[in-house]
């Protein structure tokens, strides 16, 4: 098994989940978070003064998968997270040793 972690922009979330449900991936956590690359952050003005953001607000997706679908979400991702600009963000994938459904007791892909 393997964990698929993406960082997008916020507003790719629903195209990403779509096209990850098309797959036939079933369960996904969502996360909120800041961060910054080779963005480094941006500059506003707030009531005329500027100044530097230096986190920008993502979202982080997080799924397991079986070892052989990896490549596919991968692609799914690229598809459905990319805008060809600055920020669109980055897919890490993990080794997960085990998976343990909680209310059944499931383990391993039937946890999944």
């Amino acid at each position: 098994m393997k964990k698929v972690e993406t960082i997008i922009k916020p507003f790719k979330v629903d195209d990403v989940k779509e096209g990850l449900s098309s797959l036939g991936i079933q369960g996904m956590t969502v996360s909120e978070v800041k961060g910054f690359g080779r963005q480094k952050g941006h500059s506003e003005i707030y009531r005329g003064a500027e100044y530097t953001v230096d986190f920008v607000p993502k979202v982080k997706v997080e799924i397991v998968v079986e070892a052989h679908m990896v490549a596919k979400v991968i692609d799914v991702i690229l598809t459905h997270a990319k805008t060809g600009q600055i920020g669109d963000g980055k897919i890490f994938v993990l080794p997960v040793e085990e998976a343990v459904r909680i209310r059944t007791g499931e383990k391993g892909k039937d946890a999944i």
